[in-house]
């Protein structure tokens, strides 16, 4: 029996709630909703870290931040084992196209081919730099990353550079699959082994830029998060530890173009599985994906862009569909976690799962079976570490900074934290024990290896 094709869409700061399937009336996501309807919805699935280069990099090893050593921005070494090197062994085309943000000179990391992508080698990862070099220039004055607040008030319908690489990886996608399947003109199509493919795209990462009939369709639309801002030193500050101040219209025109770009995402994974079944291919014979790496915090509590372990930031969206492998329409509530997708995807197509990975797979709730869960997800940013269970989200930010629980049941907007309630000290001393055993915390176990799972 052949191993089947899988198709794995990725997008780049979707927060989970912003679909149609999730219940969003203002979005436009008719393709993933209806991968929603006939696949499997993860309700409760997070990111292993909410910040881009450590997220991708823990999803691709199937492991945590502090077992690949991924613990910041940081990419992992060149050749560590990863999901694509293993599909690879088995004999799969492993395509990529679009981005997979790796910084070392290493920029495959196991995949066989990448085509639209965003290979670039970061400064720090440049072997042999000669001392004083680099420091000779500075970028000029303005720019760079945009601070959040101006990131903010240049929201507006513009095509910015996301919009332009996305466009690139979706035609480089139709053109890649023109050749592999059918290559009508010299006649030497590819699809005589299995297809492992991955579409990744930067939107909807910000700069906040959309087209203008989209921005036009949103603007007077979009909702705005009312919840307070938190007193607490970490989850009171955006991604780059600064604060926001700026008027609804901003956060409006910022939210409309947000949605503009999930629209237009959305819009392009439709295309790329239409253009699949014209070229002849079934698509309940493909294992398909969709996620993405984070969140985005849309101003919620005060808060933008990602990094903080807020809902809106750590958990992602998460779809399995293959109608050959199990019954579709359904929602699982477990807590997992992006790094589980690693040994998912092994066990569907029937390879060998490697060892030490922080990764369970999915499969048995996938098919709807009864299966000794354990109910748990990490995350994890530097010093910073989430540990959800059930319900509660325990948070760690250094001996000098208050521990954080959440009571997601108690209270789903997270605006209480429940960390000093003697009601809740039997679960926070079984949390301490947890940190420990992973290696972080006044009390961190010094052999830690993996999550032991």
């Amino acid at each position: 029996m052949n191993r089947p094709n899988i198709l794995f869409l990725m997008s780049d700061e979707h927060r989970a709630d912003v679909t149609g399937y999730a219940g969003d009336s203002v979005v436009h996501t008719p393709n993933l909703d209806w991968l929603a309807e006939s696949g499997v919805v993860f309700r409760n699935a997070y990111t292993p870290s909410p910040i881009c280069v450590p997220g991708r990099q823990c999803l691709t090893s199937g492991q945590l931040p502090k077992t690949c050593q991924c613990e910041g921005w940081v990419d992992l070494q060149p050749g560590y084992p990863t999901f694509p090197r293993q599909f690879s062994r088995y004999a799969y085309n492993a395509v990529c196209s679009g981005k997979l943000h790796h910084l070392t000179q290493d920029q495959m990391q196991g995949w066989t081919a990448r085509i639209a992508p965003d290979g670039a080698c970061g400064d720090g990862y440049i072997e042999n730099r000669v001392p004083g070099e680099f420091e000779r220039y500075t970028p000029a004055p303005g720019t760079g990353k945009w601070p959040t607040q101006r990131e903010i008030e240049e929201a507006r319908a513009a095509e910015g550079p996301n919009q332009r690489f996305d466009a690139h990886a979706v035609s480089a996608t139709f053109n890649f699959f023109d050749r592999y399947f059918e290559d009508r003109e010299y006649r030497r199509p590819q699809s005589h082994r299995p297809l492992l493919f991955k579409l990744s795209l930067r939107q909807p990462h910000y700069p906040y830029f959309t087209d203008q009939a989209r921005f036009d369709h949103y603007l007077p639309r979009v909702p705005i998060y009312s919840e307070p801002p938190c007193d607490h030193p970490v989850l009171s500050l955006s991604q780059q530890f600064d604060t926001v101040d700026v008027s609804d219209d901003a956060i409006r025109r910022a939210t409309a173009a947000y949605y503009g770009m999930i629209d237009q995402v959305d819009t392009y994974y439709g295309q790329v599985m239409d253009k699949l079944k014209a070229l002849g291919q079934d698509l309940d014979d493909w294992i398909i994906v969709y996620t993405s790496d984070h969140g985005e915090m849309l101003g919620q509590h005060g808060i933008w862009e990602k990094g903080r372990f807020y809902e809106g930031s750590v958990r992602v969206p998460l779809i399995i569909r293959w109608p050959k492998g199990f019954e579709g329409g359904r929602v699982v509530d477990e807590n997992v976690n992006l790094c589980d997708l690693f040994a998912t995807l092994c066990d569907l197509a029937g390879l060998e799962i490697p060892g030490n990975l922080d990764s369970r797979s999915l499969a048995p709730l996938l098919r709807g079976e009864s299966v000794n869960w354990r109910n748990e997800t990490i995350s994890q940013y530097r010093s910073f570490v989430m540990i959800k269970q059930d319900h509660l989200k325990y948070q760690y930010y250094g001996e000098d900074i208050p521990e954080v629980l959440f009571d997601l049941r108690a209270d789903p907007g997270e605006t209480k934290n429940f960390a000093g309630d003697a009601a809740y000290a039997q679960y926070m001393r079984a949390f301490h024990q947890r940190l420990a055993e992973l290696g972080h915390g006044p009390n961190a176990d010094p052999h830690y290896i993996n999550a032991g799972y």
